[in-house]
């Protein structure tokens, strides 16, 4: 078995039965280009079980506008394919963190499928999620994922039918995304969220059985995070921590402020 698939699935073997594994999304390259690797490490001190890194794309059609904002950010600040694979081989000198590529499919084709999985691997990245390669149209870069040991995580939303739940359990490896709410992402009100997740929820848990099961889009704390994620494996966050660090950057406590909150989002408020 590969180093990469086994991260993955060693943070879920390993968990604590009653523990919920929190996934945080941040963009690559923000809020400056330097501060992404000492985020990682510290998410990683305060909680964190597995990391999202997005990567930036001038068209994120599926994202609010907290996370467009932070890829116009990284844009500008001067972020590459290839500065965020160096990203990832400098978060592998020190950790063993899971991180999974997140982003849209067209910086991937611009790159080339081929070499992009490849220096993934060779980087230390265990996996991708491309919202916008569906099943349908995932082979273009499933084969070559394989190929590199890179698990592929697929989304299931709301509006997803039953067979294509099981699909998608199929075919996903590492865990299953489940999107709690049909839209773009972004934080929502706690309860707005938790009435239509629930159902949602008994659908999944009812069709997905061979991959752990992350929930995420619109949690915002740890209350929230705990009562979506109940009858699930964990929590997803990303507009809430982005929205932190654009709250408190450039003072000079921001980071202080940020990872209080990937704590809290964790542990509640000990």
């Amino acid at each position: 078995m590969s180093n990469s698939s086994s991260r993955l699935q060693n943070t879920f073997q390993k968990r604590d039965k009653n523990e919920k594994i929190m996934s945080l999304f941040i963009t690559a390259g923000f809020p400056d280009l330097d501060s992404t690797v000492d985020l990682i490490l510290e998410f990683e001190k305060n909680g964190a079980d597995i990391i999202e890194l997005g990567m930036p794309f001038s068209d994120p059609l599926a994202d609010g506008p907290t996370i467009q904002k932070a890829s116009t950010r990284a844009i500008e600040n001067g972020i590459t394919m290839n500065k965020i694979f160096d990203i990832v081989k400098r978060v592998r000198e020190t950790s063993q963190i899971p991180i999974i590529l997140m982003g849209y499919i067209n910086p991937v084709l611009r790159y080339g499928v081929s070499e992009f999985c490849e220096k993934a691997s060779a980087s230390g990245v265990d996996g991708l999620i491309i919202p916008d390669a569906p099943l349908e149209e995932a082979s273009v870069i499933s084969e070559e994922a394989q190929k590199h040991n890179l698990d592929i995580i697929y989304l299931i939303a709301p509006n997803s039918t039953d067979e294509r739940m099981r699909r998608v359990d199929k075919m996903s490896k590492g865990f299953v995304y489940c999107v709690s709410v049909t839209g773009v992402t972004g934080a929502r009100q706690g309860n707005e969220v938790a009435d239509s997740v629930s159902r949602f929820i008994d659908r999944v848990n009812k069709n997905v059985v061979i991959n752990p099961k992350l929930v995420g889009f619109g949690i915002k704390n740890h209350e929230d995070a705990q009562i979506i994620s109940k009858e699930l494996d964990g929590f997803i966050v990303g507009s809430a921590l982005i929205n932190t660090i654009e709250e408190n950057y450039p003072r000079d406590d921001w980071e202080v402020n940020v990872f209080q909150f990937v704590k809290e989002l964790k542990f509640g408020n000990i």
